[in-house]
C-alpha cells in the first residue's frame, strides 16, 4: 500500500447561524453542515482532486486540513501524525503543509515586496539566518520560472500569471511535503491556466510533493489528478482512481457533472451538453436520505428515507447511491 502523507476520518466542519432567528423565540441555532463526515488519503507524491459545484464544502474542507479552521469532528492525520487535536506544533505542520489560495491578488500583501513575500514562512517557521532566507526565497523564485530581480517588484507590478506564481514561491519555499491547492488557475486566463498546470507538474516532479487540488474544472482535475473526490453538498458521493472516475462515474451527480464539463469540440450541441436540474441543497435544513434525491433521475423512496454510504466497484472506486446497478 502506498504511504499516506494526509488521511482524514469523518471530518466535519459546521457552523453556527442565528442569521433570520428572532432571539424573542430563543429558537435552537442552526447548523451549516459545510463538511459533513468525509474520509479522504493522499498518498506521497500523488494529487487528489475534490471536485464539485460552488457551495459543495471544497474549499471549507481544505482549510479545515489545513488548520485554518478548527474541525467540529473527526480526524486529520499528516505524516502519520494526528494534528487537529492541539498537541503538535503548528509551525511544525505549516512547514510541512502549505496552501496556494484561488485568487493571488487577495492573497499576497500590494504593501511587500515579492522577496519579502515569499520569504514570509521561512522567516516565521524556520531558524535560518536573513542571508538564508534571501536565498532560500530567489531558490524559489527561480523554481516557478521567475527571475531574481521580481524580488524587488511589489503584486501590482506583475500580472496575474506571475502573481499565481510568486504564491506558489511561497508555498514551496519552506519545502513542503504537501500543497493544497485551492483553484489555483480559475482566475487566470486560458493560455495562462495552461502555464501554471504545467508549473505544478514539473515541481511535483522536482520536488516529490503532493497535492490536494481543489476544482470545479473537471479538465484541470483530469490533468493533475490520480484520484478524485466528488462532493456534494460536505459529503463525499464518489471516490477512486481519477481515471475510473472519468471512464465509468456511478453516482448520479457525478455523472451529471461529468455530462455539464465544456466540451471543445466546436461540432458539439452547446459548451455545455447539460444543466444539472434544481439547486444544490441548503446546509442548514438538507433534504432526507440521499442529498441528491430531488435532483436525481434514479431517485426511489428509498434515497429520501436512508442515506446511502460508499460502496465500492472495483479498483478502489466507491460510490454512495442506493442504486449503483442502475448507473453502471
Amino acid at each position: 500500500m502506498e504511504n499516506e502523507l494526509l488521511k482524514t476520518v469523518g471530518l466535519s466542519k459546521h457552523f453556527k447561524s442565528t442569521r433570520g432567528m428572532n432571539p424573542l423565540t430563543k429558537a435552537k441555532e442552526r447548523v451549516i453542515r459545510a463538511v459533513d463526515g468525509v474520509s479522504i488519503s493522499i498518498p506521497s507524491g500523488k494529487t487528489l482532486a475534490v471536485v464539485g459545484e460552488s457551495g459543495c464544502g471544497k474549499t471549507t474542507l481544505a482549510r479545515t486540513l489545513a488548520l485554518l479552521i478548527p474541525p467540529t469532528g473527526g480526524e486529520i492525520y499528516f505524516d502519520g501524525q494526528r494534528i487537529d487535536d492541539g498537541k503538535v506544533d503548528d509551525k511544525d505542520v505549516y512547514r510541512k503543509l502549505q496552501m496556494v489560495f484561488q485568487d493571488p491578488d487577495s492573497s499576497l500583501d500590494p504593501m511587500m515586496k515579492v522577496g519579502d513575500i515569499v520569504a514570509e514562512p521561512l522567516r516565521g517557521l524556520t531558524t535560518m539566518n536573513d542571508s538564508e532566507v534571501r536565498k532560500a526565497a530567489l531558490e524559489s523564485l527561480i523554481a516557478v520560472g521567475l527571475s531574481g530581480d521580481f524580488a524587488e517588484r511589489f503584486p501590482d507590478q506583475l500580472s496575474g500569471g506571475q502573481k499565481q506564481r510568486v504564491a506558489i514561491a511561497r508555498a514551496i519555499s519552506t519545502r513542503p511535503q504537501l500543497l493544497i491547492l485551492d483553484e489555483p488557475t480559475s482566475a487566470l486566463d486560458a493560455s495562462v491556466q495552461a502555464q501554471i498546470l504545467n508549473l505544478l507538474v514539473e515541481l511535483q516532479r522536482e520536488f516529490s510533493l503532493s497535492y490536494m487540488l481543489i476544482t470545479h474544472n473537471i479538465a484541470v482535475a483530469a490533468y493533475l489528478s490520480d484520484a478524485m473526490a466528488v462532493m456534494y453538498a460536505g459529503n463525499v458521493v464518489e471516490y477512486g482512481p481519477t481515471i475510473e472516475v472519468l471512464r465509468k462515474p456511478r453516482h448520479p451527480y457525478t455523472i451529471a457533472l461529468m455530462k455539464s464539463a465544456p466540451t471543445p469540440d466546436p461540432w458539439k450541441r452547446t459548451l455545455l451538453q447539460i444543466e444539472i436540474a434544481g439547486e444544490v441543497p441548503s446546509a442548514i435544513d438538507p433534504p432526507s436520505g440521499c442529498k441528491f434525491n430531488p435532483r436525481c433521475p434514479f431517485a426511489e423512496a428509498i434515497c429520501t428515507a436512508e442515506v446511502p454510504t460508499l460502496g465500492p466497484i472495483a479498483n478502489g472506486h466507491t460510490a454512495a447511491c442506493h442504486f449503483l446497478q442502475k448507473t453502471a
